[in-house]
């Protein structure tokens, strides 16, 4: 396969610039695998197209403001894009800015430096943040790195609606956008209806925007993001399984976090990679937003649901003027 072959039309204006509000009244796109029909509705309505005893399965990872800007001590700026925990207080990152060199010590502001620890590849470094309390200067003097493709800066509104109401682990740089759509209001709706909610963590890296750049579409390569799929959500799952309801997850970091754990408990890091060809274990139905085209987030949805059926329903999208990416509607795919 190659990427090509994943790839759609879409006009520039159906980028979703700004999140709608409420959260719930993003529209839905209804795809049923066995009849390959395709509805219409909004978020809201989620709970009539699910059934008592179903799970539903979120990842409670938080964003953190990654973003930073600082100094050499020459003065010359630098930005700085945190991509990947990597324990201690260290970090990869993307440093933009001259002559970056090993040992250099960035100037965030009074009480927060950055030491450029090593080189990886290009303008990617290993850093280590120093100060007191780093989660907390990062949250004073940090952006949430919103995606490029919004082209724009972060805003207010960002802060909020660029997290999931459930947000609890800090460590993502990107948000599991396809749990956006759901508010503290949708989430009773869905409790009354019985359906059962269970959580998972996935710290999203900057990897997500990573494009195809192999000719084979099998020969990309994700990078390992951190995981951990706990034990009451194991329980959970095999619960769902032999009452005979169907587990679903709530976006592709879900999806590739309970395919790695593979009906156990795990915490460690996953570089799963799904394409046309593999066999879901876990995963019985699935909701996402819309995803960029030679993306492996739709390669992987169309691992799931057939290319051919995906590339149907992206068509539907744009002709219906849905609105695309990490702020827009998204869809249900059973």
């Amino acid at each position: 396969m190659k990427p090509e072959d994943f790839d759609y039309e879409l006009p520039k204006e159906l980028i979703a610039k700004y999140p709608i509000v409420p959260r719930h009244n993003a529209r839905l796109m209804i795809l049923n695998r066995k009849d390959k029909s395709i509805k219409h509705d909004i978020f809201w309505n989620l709970p009539l197209y699910l059934e008592e005893g179903d799970l539903l399965v979120f990842n409670d990872t938080k964003v953190i403001p990654a973003r930073l800007f600082a100094r050499k001590p020459t003065g010359g700026k630098v930005e700085v894009l945190l991509t990947d925990y990597l324990g201690e207080n260290r970090w990869k990152a993307l440093l933009g800015g001259k002559k970056i060199k090993e040992g250099l010590i960035l100037e965030v502001g009074e009480d927060f430096h950055i030491e450029v620890k090593k080189h990886i590849s290009e303008a990617t470094f290993e850093v280590e943040l120093l100060g007191e309390n780093p989660n907390e200067l990062l949250k004073k003097y940090g952006k949430i790195p919103i995606p490029p493709y919004l082209e724009r800066d972060e805003e207010p509104i960002d802060r909020e609606l660029y997290q999931t109401v459930f947000a609890k682990k800090e460590g993502a740089v990107a948000s599991p956008t396809a749990s956006l759509h759901f508010s503290e209001e949708l989430l009773k709706k869905l409790e009354d209806y019985g359906i059962r909610k269970a959580f998972v963590t996935l710290h999203v890296s900057y990897g997500t925007f990573k494009p195809m750049k192999a000719e084979r579409v099998e020969d990309h390569r994700v990078d390992p993001e951190f995981v951990e799929v706990p034990k009451e959500t194991v329980d959970l799952i095999k619960l769902t399984k032999k009452e005979g309801k169907r587990v679903i997850a709530v976006g592709t970091t879900v999806v590739r976090a309970l395919e790695t754990a593979d009906f156990e408990p795990f915490k460690g890091y996953t570089d799963l990679y799904i394409y046309p060809g593999y066999r879901f274990k876990v995963v019985d139905a699935m909701i996402t937003n819309f995803h960029l085209p030679r993306s492996s987030l739709l390669v992987l949805v169309s691992a799931f649901a057939g290319k051919e059926f995906i590339l149907k329903a992206y068509e539907i999208a744009v002709k219906e003027r849905y609105r695309f990416y990490s702020y827009g509607d998204g869809m249900l795919i059973l």
